[in-house]
């Protein structure tokens, strides 16, 4: 992995460098700084991706956190078959992994959990002292955003949790399914007055349960409320050098905005192709 964007300031070469290196060669990089390509620590990725501190200006007036992680063909698909497995790989894994143990909590919708057969997150010992210096559990929630509560609650996700998964539903929704799910265990928050959510109200809702380093991994008809609603703060995009055809969602689907919102371009890192930005709201 090597860092596209920003670049380190250029170092001075060293004194016993090679002056016939070959045309093109880095003759100031140096192992660490990042622009090298070898594969970086957990610890390297942590830090590359660390959420904005409370008192950061970036943060003002918002209850929370909310970063979004997806991943997209050449060609814009968001998945293949319905699945966005075929489209990651390894690097892809290894931050998205990096992006859990740094939330506290996944948001995440009820189609994705169905389709995607969501389990719940797992501790990792790589990142305990670091979760346990932050205030955290040992492993960021699973809250699944649904209006009908069409789940199975006695799938993992809900009977094996090592944290309690949530349920942000909306007021209005149906009172047998609403206790169904406690019934089963699961705690069920409101962000919303009518049958389902409101984009808006989701990172309040959460940070009342002390949840405020928020990551949703779509879908895209989530992912795409959230933007629309002026709710999403961050956007991880991995870009896969693959082409997928056919007729799969872009990674939002959601209601058209008046003015299309821009976001500034934080970093980019590069291995085998993948491309992963990250980019955040003005």
């Amino acid at each position: 992995m090597r860092r596209l964007f920003p670049l380190s300031a250029p170092t001075a070469p060293a004194q016993d460098a090679p002056v016939d290196a070959p045309e093109g060669a880095d003759r100031t990089a140096g192992p660490d700084d990042g622009v090298t390509d070898r594969e970086w620590t957990l610890d390297e990725l942590a830090a590359a991706y660390a959420y904005p501190a409370a008192d950061d200006p970036v943060r003002s007036a918002r209850p929370g956190w909310l970063r979004a992680n997806m991943v997209s063909s050449l060609d814009g698909a968001a998945h293949h078959e319905g699945r966005s497995q075929p489209l990651s790989g390894d690097a892809d894994m290894r931050i998205f992994g990096v992006l859990r143990a740094l939330a506290d909590a996944v948001v995440v919708g009820a189609e994705t959990v169905r389709r995607e057969g969501y389990r719940p997150a797992r501790a990792r010992a790589a990142f305990a002292e670091r979760r346990a210096a932050a205030g955290q559990g040992p492993a960021p929630a699973i809250a699944v955003v649904t209006a009908g509560l069409d789940l199975d609650f006695s799938l993992p996700l809900f009977t094996e949790p090592l944290v309690p998964t949530l349920v942000l539903t909306g007021a209005g929704a149906p009172e047998d399914r609403v206790r169904a799910a406690r019934a089963a265990g699961v705690e069920v928050l409101f962000a919303g007055e009518g049958r389902g959510v409101e984009p808006a109200r989701v990172a309040a809702a959460l940070a009342g349960r002390g949840h405020t380093r928020l990551l949703s991994e779509g879908g895209p008809r989530l992912l795409g409320q959230f933007a629309a609603a002026g709710a999403l703060d961050e956007m991880c995009l991995s870009l896969a050098p693959v082409v997928a055809v056919g007729d799969a969602q872009r990674i939002m689907d959601g209601p058209a905005v008046a003015v299309p919102e821009r976001f500034g371009l934080v970093s980019v890192l590069e291995e085998s192709g993948f491309l992963f930005t990250r980019y955040r709201r003005f």
